[in-house]
């Protein structure tokens, strides 16, 4: 994807996310950020990235998560010469990406409209908590908000009645991760539309939508039998044992898909005669006789370690796995030897840790080509080569505070 190159008006996570995908995947990505300030998340810490002599930069870890691969350009496109420079950039850009509240760019004519009358093989991405139609159109999203909008916090958390129960936010930004991944997804597909048809087109995204799409097996559950799913702690509404047991020394997943993985665990663990329990024998009656069975399994489960749980039940292929914190995760052989760590050399803190991307192409491996950026770094680079602007331009463009 070395041929394509994105502009990227996006800034949190959503925007971000899905513009280092593609960054991660070869295209060229022209971050543009506010002077002065930058992207919101630059100042989203502590922690804060540090310099060799132990001091906080202008940039926290939450920034550095999104942006790698990308070029950072600061413009100030309230301004009239800020505009004229994003138009002309549009004209050798592949792809926009922005997502601003609904019909905000229009003022300053980086709608759409405006810049498809520009550059009409333009795929531009807008991204909006609830998007361009509906009566809360006008409305900014938040991804906590759209969890709970959305349905999510509903199933998530522990049941009524428990010890801490009450709905519960996902401990990750997920609905602006997976609206990134979608947005990431319906950018790639303009681009092929657009090898046959010639022209770009716009693509309307919504937060709510994408949590509304992502409920899955919960949101079709309801509408098969009318009933509002509800918070179920680890429990699975659909499959039994599928959650976290106790152990000897704390716990772990057990998540048996199928009868056959449930009839392994009970010979492994000394209750064979479990499997052939009419109560228990499918999975359809293992669900309606969950609190029975789940009493007796953790009877069981807290005879051994959850170490030792692991070991027995890897032998016989029944899914089971301790409750790792992030620092467990970084030093699992599985998730060092897929190399999910890499570092990067960045101009202020030196080697740095970033997360990998969990794509692996045979033939076009992702490449990490730079770090994410400091604010502004590339003004030069990318109005010089790409616009043609002299030194002299662009130092009067900064001077103006068009530029910072």
């Amino acid at each position: 994807m070395s041929h394509l190159r994105v502009l990227d008006l996006s800034r949190v996570l959503a925007g971000p996310w899905a513009s280092q995908t593609l960054g991660d995947l070869g295209a060229t990505i022209i971050k543009v950020e506010r002077p002065g300030s930058g992207d919101d998340t630059r100042q989203w810490g502590p922690p804060f990235l540090q310099d060799p002599q132990g001091q906080d930069s202008s940039d926290s870890a939450y920034y550095l998560c999104t942006n790698r691969n990308k070029q950072s350009i600061s413009v100030d496109f309230t301004k009239q010469a800020g505009q004229d420079l994003l138009r002309e950039l549009v004209k050798s850009c592949d792809v926009l990406i922005e997502n601003f509240k609904v019909g905000s760019l229009k003022a300053y004519g980086l709608d759409y409209a405006t810049l498809q009358a520009i550059n009409p093989r333009l795929v531009y991405c807008s991204i909006t908590g609830f998007g361009q139609t509906g009566p809360y159109a006008h409305r900014a999203g938040y991804d906590f908000l759209i969890q709970g909008m959305g349905g999510l916090m509903s199933v998530t958390g522990r049941p009524d009645g428990a010890a801490g129960a009450g709905p519960m936010k996902v401990g990750v930004a997920m609905t602006d991760i997976m609206t990134g991944l979608y947005a990431s997804t319906a950018i790639l597909a303009a681009l092929s539309a657009r090898e046959l048809s010639g022209v770009g087109q716009q693509i309307d995204l919504a937060l709510l939508d994408v949590q509304v799409a992502c409920l899955a097996n919960q949101s079709m559950n309801y509408l098969y039998n009318g009933k509002s799913p509800v918070r179920m702690g680890n429990s699975h509404p659909n499959t039994v044992p599928y959650q976290d047991f106790p152990t000897a020394d704390g716990h772990m997943i057990l998540a048996t898909g199928n009868d056959g993985q449930f009839a392994r665990f009970c010979v492994a663990a000394g209750q064979a005669e479990w499997s052939d329990d009419l109560r228990f024998k499918t999975n359809a009656s293992r669900v309606e006789n969950r609190e029975l069975l789940i009493s007796m399994l953790n009877e069981v489960t807290r005879t051994r370690s959850t170490q030792a749980w692991v070991a027995l039940l890897e032998k016989v292929a029944v899914p089971c796995g301790p409750i790792n914190t992030i620092a467990d995760v970084f030093a699992d052989p599985q998730v060092q030897a897929r190399g999910m760590q890499i570092a990067m050399q960045h101009p202020v803190g030196g080697e740095i840790p970033l997360v990998a991307s969990p794509i692996r192409l045979s033939g076009t491996p992702v490449q990490y080509r730079s770090a994410p950026p400091q604010l502004g770094q590339h003004n030069h680079v990318v109005l010089s080569e790409m616009l043609g602007l002299s030194d002299a331009a662009i130092a009067d463009l900064t001077k103006q505070g068009v530029l910072g």
